[in-house]
């Protein structure tokens, strides 16, 4: 017997992966109506969207939002004051998975690998921090928003010069770090379910046409070669969907996600994000991995729906 029969879909807000969010909603939206689901849309963007929520009876919420606000746990309290039941990872989890500083102190306790990183602080001397970087991590140099998502602000920097620019560009990010670069084939394992139904989907490569999988290449048809599954040795796929395990349990993670790594010329495979609202567009990357398992869009929102 189904839990739910009116469900609240959560798409858009104010993020800068509004789009995405929207894309992966509409999906949902039209996923969840299929199946016989009665369906309200909410859009956070809308001042009143509480009182919309509070007023749409409905029974639980399927969250098709991305980015800062909506996957770094501040939803998922409001939803839990609420007492509705919400897909995905609970508060910590999603704290944890969007700031990737936190994840990295995590990741490096429990022994998974990860690229080297440090934090930066916009308010200290950045000439300073720009040199210790350089001489404790090396180039190429990675610097990146430490709580975005969709590769939003990510640049890769070769020369001492350029790394200062790179950084102050990100000025309109509130904390930024800088990661190691690993040079190899960018993968991605995407994770479902719960307890012991709890299992990893098959390997993705992905080869963007641009220098790495930034957003663009994740949004454009056309711009990434999905390869599923990857070209990888069948031990190195079981190693990576052994890492992948590791981080989701982790960091807490429930229902889904999705672990981005990149294996490097020895085969090894480090963690550079976990993604707990991962992206259901029709070019995103988990219902690419679902359908190679042999699992339609249709029965990946009915999981994702019955581990609320």
């Amino acid at each position: 017997m189904r839990r739910f029969s009116r469900l609240a879909v959560l798409l858009g807000g104010v993020s800068g992966e509004r789009e995405v969010s929207l894309q992966s909603g509409q999906r949902v939206v039209a996923s969840l109506k299929r199946q016989g689901y009665q369906v309200v849309e909410i859009d956070p963007i809308d001042e009143d969207w509480l009182d919309q929520l509070r007023t749409t009876a409905a029974e639980g919420v399927f969250l098709a939002l991305h980015g800062k606000g909506y996957e770094d746990g501040t939803v998922q309290a409001i939803l839990e004051s609420l007492g509705l039941p919400y897909t995905g990872s609970g508060i910590l989890a999603s704290a944890l998975g969007m700031n990737k500083i936190m994840a990295k102190r995590v990741f490096q306790t429990m022994e998974i690998p990860t690229p080297a990183y440090m934090p930066i602080n916009l308010e200290l001397d950045l000439d300073q921090q720009c040199e210790e970087a350089i001489e404790q991590i090396g180039f190429p140099l990675v610097v990146k928003p430490t709580s975005e998502g969709s590769s939003l602000g990510v640049s890769i920097v070769y020369q001492a010069e350029k790394l200062r620019r790179a950084v102050e560009k990100n000025r309109d990010f509130q904390e930024n770090m800088f990661e190691q670069y690993i040079q190899g084939k960018e993968i991605t394992v995407g994770l479902i379910g719960i307890g012991s139904q709890l299992r990893t989907l098959p390997v993705l490569e992905l080869i963007p046409q641009n220098k790495f999988y930034d957003y663009e290449a994740k949004y454009t048809e056309g711009m990434t070669q999905f390869i599923i599954p990857a070209r990888l040795s069948e031990t190195v796929s079981q190693i990576a969907q052994s890492v992948a395990l590791r981080a989701h349990l982790a960091l807490g993670c429930h229902g889904y996600s999705r672990v981005d790594m990149i294996i490097n010329e020895t085969e090894q495979p480090f963690v550079t994000e976990v993604n707990t609202l991962p992206g259901l567009t029709e070019l995103s990357d988990l219902p690419a991995q679902a359908g190679a398992a042999g699992i339609s869009y249709d029965q990946l929102i009915a999981e994702i729906l019955e581990s609320t």
